[in-house]
């Protein structure tokens, strides 16, 4: 609905919306509402809340004049207009407002305040000096519509048992496609979180997401897989992001979160000369955390291995490196097959760059084989002809 002048208003962008949204839904359980200052500073002090691990407060700080006036003059029981893009999605009653160190804040979640961080420097510009708590409700379908697809599709296979993989897929590699593969033998249904982001990036979460849709519907068992959108807000960008992982997955109903091992925020460190990691201090969480050892193609074995258990060095693997993979993708290189395969290297080449090629139809049938058909072809399907020439080994 458009913004009226009924109440006086917060301003607020979509990312603060959806990470309102989460805790509305219960996917941030045990959390239920924005925290109070007493609330807040006990959660801060010692990463508790109502007897489970939650690694920090949740507020709402919004930053901006307008705002900061509002919520120095705001009074109980005042109810403000949760505004964004001059359009109300909510409203909140006002409990309490209490001053906050932005600064502190940002450290809490990343773990520093140094501003050379990117994180540290785009949070800072969202938060102001003032929280505010209270009962609210905020209008957002898409975390309700992630929530009826999981449980349509535990409901038609009979899930009993449901792992969870975070995935950004930026872009979906080898390793990626190994990790799901192992997931899906231990258990009856596996949902693909897709980290969703509010950065604008030209590899779009609309991109990933055909990749990773295409894998799944192409070389997958049908129904067992289910691909859906994670709200990826800032509060997941910090070294707690695994925790909150796992208070996610397991608010969405997932019985198992599987990782890898050098997934962000596992932290090994030695605690009375013991190696533990995160998982260890984490307080009033069921679901069980599985991590997967890191993957690399080693070019003495000749396949994708386990560097747990690969006999050769190092110095024989063939790292997955997201970001060097994405970098090739980015100047318009085909990544070896070997790292990506060579269909969802199409997809998000066509896509990077269309209309490329002055003269597409010449290409492809000087280079590409054929039975006499003309037939019609766009650059997706140039650049899986491409890759099978690059794979012939007869002159080499």
């Amino acid at each position: 609905m458009k913004f009226s002048r009924k109440n006086r208003a917060l301003f607020i962008d979509k990312e603060a919306i959806a990470t309102l949204a989460l805790v509305q839904e219960g996917l941030l359980n045990p959390v239920v509402g924005l925290m109070n200052k007493k609330e807040a500073d006990e959660v801060d002090r010692t990463g508790i809340y109502k007897g489970k691990s939650f690694p920090f407060s949740f507020i709402l700080a919004p930053s901006g004049k307008r705002n900061e006036e509002v919520l120095k003059t705001a009074q109980k029981g005042e109810t403000l207009d949760l505004i964004m893009n001059n359009t109300k999605y909510g409203e909140l009653t006002v409990e309490e407002v209490f001053e906050i160190d932005p600064l502190k804040r940002v450290e809490k979640i990343y773990g520093t305040s140094d501003i050379s961080h990117p994180g540290v420097v785009e949070t800072l510009k969202r938060l102001g000096k003032y929280a505010i708590s209270g009962n609210y409700y905020v209008d957002f379908e898409d975390i309700k519509k992630t929530k009826d697809i999981i449980k349509k599709a535990k409901k038609e296979i009979g899930a009993k048992h449901v792992t969870a993989i975070m995935m950004a897929a930026k872009p979906l590699h080898r390793a990626h496609e190994r990790l799901i593969r192992l997931s899906l033998e231990k258990t009856d249904l596996v949902v693909i979180f897709l980290l969703k982001p509010y950065k604008k990036d030209n590899f779009s979460y609309e991109l990933r997401y055909k990749t990773v849709d295409y894998f799944v519907k192409n070389y997958l068992p049908k129904n067992r897989v289910i691909v859906v959108p994670l709200e990826n807000t800032y509060i997941f960008a910090g070294f707690n992001e695994v925790i909150l992982d796992a208070i996610v997955a397991q608010n969405f109903g997932c019985n198992k979160l599987a990782i890898g091992q050098n997934h962000a925020g596992v932290g090994l460190f030695y605690d009375k000369n013991s190696i533990k990691s995160v998982f260890d201090t984490i307080k009033g969480l069921s679901i069980n955390i599985e991590t997967i050892s890191e993957f690399a193609y080693c070019n003495e074995c000749k396949t994708l291995v386990s560097t747990n258990t690969c006999p050769h060095g190092s110095h024989h693997h063939i790292s997955y490196h997201s970001e060097s993979i994405l970098e090739l993708l980015k100047l318009g290189i085909l990544p070896p097959a070997v790292l990506v395969r060579k269909e969802i290297s199409a997809i998000i080449l066509s896509n990077l760059f269309p209309n490329r090629f002055k003269n597409l139809e010449k290409l492809y049938y000087n280079f590409v084989p054929f039975p006499g058909i003309m037939e019609e072809h766009n650059e997706k399907d140039f650049y899986i002809e491409l890759m099978k020439l690059y794979q012939t080994t007869s002159l080499t």
